[in-house]
């Protein structure tokens, strides 16, 4: 790939991404794959003021022999200096970066149940500062091809020209093939202008139906709205969460959900998929669950804590979007979940919810915003979705036709 390409994608993510304030610690979290590109992510980001960049790497092989070797009690602890780095975080803010590269199936065969126990255990710990953390700081996913991605996307090309390819769609997906910066003002306008047409609806109910089984309604927070593209953090900064990003998205009710939903993309959750699964829920949480791969692990997600089958997002994509049309299963939620409607079990967010600067945790859990260790999005969009909103007087107004928006 070119080496202009890779630095004006590394500029999108350093200024429009997580939009770095002048002597800003940044963190970037990243695999092993493209060191090259993560050198010139560094230097863009020094660019963009930042006064001290670190880099946390992380390798899949190096989490299976942990996963293998390690006892249940060693792999869930968590040391001291961790704690101690958290706690300097919730008191500095650093902007935090994290680019995905790693392999779809890169974590397949290792123990299931003693992995999730582990993940649970560390991120209960974690979770008080994340919550703390909340909205007062800028981060930014996006991503880079690692090799074996970029060959189970492309088995009949090399792997060099395997990882040119995915570069090549990945650029493309991300709006970052040709000026980036302008392509993105254009973009969050756009999004920004159907969140306000939604939010003047006064919705109460959103009915989702298709014809391969999902029937599905889901209630909605009084007060909430919908957001997308850019957002701004409680001190007004403005930043770009996911690169790419076409979703319009709120966080339901807690308790309010009722039918089955289909999915129509396998989820990737701890580097395996999940495929061809159905969720079927009663007051709010599911209470029946089958998929044809990895059933086992949908339902050790699912019992990752108490609220982890409840819903923390639903999110609205046309069928027609960009990563859609490239006609290319990412294996990735970060893009699959941008090629159609999805939705997502677990946390749901804060800033939905008008006025959320004000409140307390409590105040918006009380509200009806779940709260939970994960947050995992599940794909739902197909050409035939069609989804109604219902306002408080019983209007309906159509939201989606035919996979895509009816307005």
């Amino acid at each position: 790939m070119q080496k202009r390409k890779l630095r004006a994608f590394a500029k999108l993510i350093a200024t429009k991404g997580v939009n770095i304030q002048k002597n800003q610690w940044v963190i970037i979290n990243a695999e092993l794959d493209q060191p090259e590109f993560i050198a010139i992510l560094v230097d863009e980001c020094y660019k963009a003021g930042a006064g001290e960049v670190e880099v946390r790497w992380d390798y899949q092989p190096l989490t299976k022999l942990a996963v293998r070797h390690k006892t249940l009690k060693n792999l869930s602890k968590t040391e001291n200096w961790e704690i101690e780095r958290m706690k300097l975080q919730e008191e500095k803010l650093p902007a935090m970066i994290y680019i995905l590269s790693e392999d779809p199936d890169g974590l397949g065969g290792i123990n299931q149940e003693k992995y999730s126990k582990a993940l649970g255990a560390r991120r209960r710990v974690f979770k008080p500062f994340r919550d703390r953390m909340d909205n007062k700081y800028q981060w930014c996913i996006a991503a880079v091809p690692g090799a074996k991605w970029a060959k189970k996307l492309f088995p009949s090309l090399s792997r060099k020209a395997a990882v040119e390819k995915l570069w090549e769609e990945i650029l493309k997906a991300s709006r970052a093939d040709t000026d980036p910066i302008k392509q993105w003002e254009e973009h969050n306008k756009n999004i920004s202008d159907r969140c306000k047409y939604l939010n003047s609806l006064g919705l109460k109910e959103l009915w989702y139906s298709s014809s391969n089984g999902t029937d599905f309604k889901v209630g909605l927070i009084e007060g909430t709205k919908f957001l997308g593209g850019a957002g701004d953090t409680i001190g007004g900064v403005t930043y770009n969460a996911n690169i790419p990003s076409e979703e319009v998205f709120i966080t339901p009710m807690k308790g309010k959900a009722e039918g089955t939903v289909v999915s129509t993309m396998p989820l990737s959750y701890q580097a395996q998929l999940i495929e061809n699964f159905t969720l079927t829920f009663k007051e709010g949480k599911v209470v029946e669950y089958k998929a044809e791969k990895n059933e086992e692990l949908l339902g050790k997600m699912l019992s990752m804590d108490e609220n982890a089958g409840y819903l923390g997002e639903c999110a609205l994509v046309p069928f027609e979007s960009p990563i859609n049309e490239s006609g290319i299963l990412f294996y990735n939620t970060l893009f699959d979940e941008n090629a159609s409607c999805h939705l997502a079990l677990g946390a749901g967010f804060n800033d939905c919810i008008e006025g959320f600067e004000d409140m307390t945790f409590e105040q918006c859990r009380e509200m009806g915003i779940n709260d939970s260790i994960i947050h995992e999005d599940f794909m739902i969009g197909s050409r035939d979705l069609n989804i109604v909103g219902i306002d408080k007087n019983g209007n309906k107004v159509q939201i989606f036709e035919n996979g895509t928006w009816a307005f």
